[in-house]
């Protein structure tokens, strides 16, 4: 491959499990530069020995991403051609990229991001819920109180199918708090494009008992409808009234209906002493 655009860096997106999804481009790429940085070598040399490809790699995670890129513009500037890659999928969505792209614009270096593997899209279209918006939440906060907050954010801000990965060891703890928020069910994906790849879908705690914590995992949840007015769920109280239903009743109306508890039961008590 000729550098016939001048084209000094390449983010190169790598399988995210079947190693038959990297694209012939990227295998052009990755036989072509001079070394490639990689968040993980050893997986990354796993790949280039099954393509029979021999390149000089170099260490580039998210501990020593300042300092990484840095050493890549000084290659670069010395007339060498990089590549960059990441564990797998798609180096900058989850994983470390950014420092460097931000320092080629700043020093106006021409670099190309190829197209390839990525987690969230298939497990997207595998969830079936609407695709026409989408917004990719990547990893939540880890604190409990920050990770609950951003997730009623998101609830009552964000109408869009949202797409989060999540640890295995958290996936149960996460899932408990996202069908408290969310409507079900939620969509979750595991090991995509591998031998042991099963989309679960979540509509009780039950559900979620039944999940194998190993692996990677995309968690897809449908907010695509935004969420009623206090005022919509104070005339819902009142109807309901109406018909002589109890306060446990109306509440288990508005479960149903998807509003959240808290929300729902600071209407129902407030209708109760007006």
């Amino acid at each position: 491959m000729s550098n016939i655009d001048n084209i000094s860096f390449y983010i190169v997106p790598t399988p995210i499990g079947n190693l038959g999804d990297i694209t012939i481009r990227a295998l052009e790429v990755l036989r072509s530069v001079d070394l490639i940085f990689s968040e993980d070598t050893r997986t990354t040399l796993k790949l280039l020995n099954h393509f029979e490809i021999k390149k000089k790699l170099i260490s580039y995670h998210k501990d020593n991403e300042n300092s990484s890129a840095e050493k890549i513009l000084t290659h670069i500037l010395s007339g060498e051609i990089v590549a960059l890659t990441t564990d797998a999928g798609t180096p900058c969505i989850s994983d470390p990229g950014q420092i460097i792209v931000n320092k080629l614009i700043k020093n106006n270096i021409k670099f190309q991001v190829l197209p390839g593997a990525t987690a969230f899209i298939p497990a997207a279209i595998k969830s079936g819920f609407p695709t026409e918006k989408i917004f990719f939440s990547g990893f939540l906060p880890l604190k409990n109180g920050e990770r609950v907050d951003y997730l009623t954010y998101l609830k009552n801000n964000i109408y869009a199918t949202i797409i989060f990965y999540e640890a295995p060891h958290r996936i149960k703890k996460t899932l408990n708090e996202l069908i408290e928020i969310f409507t079900r069910p939620i969509s979750v994906s595991r090991e995509l494009t591998k031998l042991y790849e099963t989309t679960y879908y979540i509509n009780s705690k039950e559900d979620i008992s039944f999940i194998v914590e190993k692996g990677e995992f995309v968690i897809v949840v449908n907010n695509n409808t935004p969420q009623p007015k206090k005022q919509d769920i104070e005339l819902i109280v009142e109807n309901l009234r109406r018909e002589n239903l109890s306060n446990q009743d109306i509440m288990k109306v508005l479960k149903a209906l998807g509003f959240k508890r808290n929300k729902a039961y600071e209407v129902v008590m407030e209708k109760q002493d007006s």
